[in-house]
């Protein structure tokens, strides 16, 4: 009699990072609720700027397994070594038109790098080769902010993206949307900021409640690639 061969490839969900994190009591409220990394933005324009001292006493109150993410728009490879260190941040998501070589120094500096491609601007989803990062995140690009202003878009162009290293996809993401979203794009993560909000930079638990089990209801059947270790 043969034997069988039962051995299945595990399934796994995407990972889920809160972007635009302003207050300690939301983002442990994140992390309790199950989300993976905690976005903080450190770029001037946002509305949910945040100063170092602000994303310290947050990066201080989450428990290790969260990871944190600085998120900055064209600033120096200097700026960003210096904030990180004081913010005591993991990784660091470069979300302007930073060129490969300003991924590479900050990964020597022993960063994780997480690069931003735009399907409608520069840098695009064709340059993903030319970037030494540890992960990619994708949105559309349209809009007055580098982010992904609430903007739904064309999630499955991010399959372009995807084959090159692990895909954090973003832009117009809520509970009623993400499954389908991140189905379509291939995405071993997503990122959501205004999707869960009251208004910019104010979290509503009940809907990031919501969009994590939404999330936790996707079972890829593919190997796992994980962002946030």
């Amino acid at each position: 009699m043969e034997a069988t061969d039962n051995k299945e490839t595990p399934q796994f969900k995407p990972q889920v990072k809160i972007c635009g994190l302003t207050r300690i009591d939301q983002a442990l409220a994140c992390a309790e609720l199950g989300a993976d990394a905690i976005g903080l933005v450190f770029y001037s324009k946002s509305p949910r700027y945040v100063s170092t001292d602000q994303a310290r006493s947050i990066t201080d109150a989450l428990p290790p397994q969260i990871k944190t993410v600085g998120v900055f728009v064209n600033e120096t490879v200097d700026h960003i070594k210096q904030t990180a260190a004081r913010c005591g941040l993991q990784s660091v998501q470069l979300h302007g038109q930073e060129g490969p070589a300003a991924v590479a120094a900050l990964t020597d500096a022993g960063l994780m790098v997480i690069k931003t491609l735009f399907q409608t601007r520069e840098p695009e989803f064709a340059t993903a080769a030319d970037y030494p990062a540890s992960a990619f995140l994708v949105e559309c690009g349209q809009g007055p902010l580098p982010g992904g202003n609430a903007m739904a878009w064309r999630w499955d162009a991010a399959r372009e993206v995807s084959d090159n290293r692990p895909l954090i996809l973003a832009g117009g993401l809520a509970a009623n949307n993400v499954v389908a979203a991140a189905l379509a794009g291939d995405a071993d993560a997503v990122d959501v900021s205004s999707g869960v909000e009251l208004r910019p930079g104010e979290k509503d638990t009940v809907r990031v409640k919501q969009f994590l089990e939404a999330v936790g209801s996707i079972q890829y059947t593919k190997p796992a690639r994980r962002v946030f270790l």
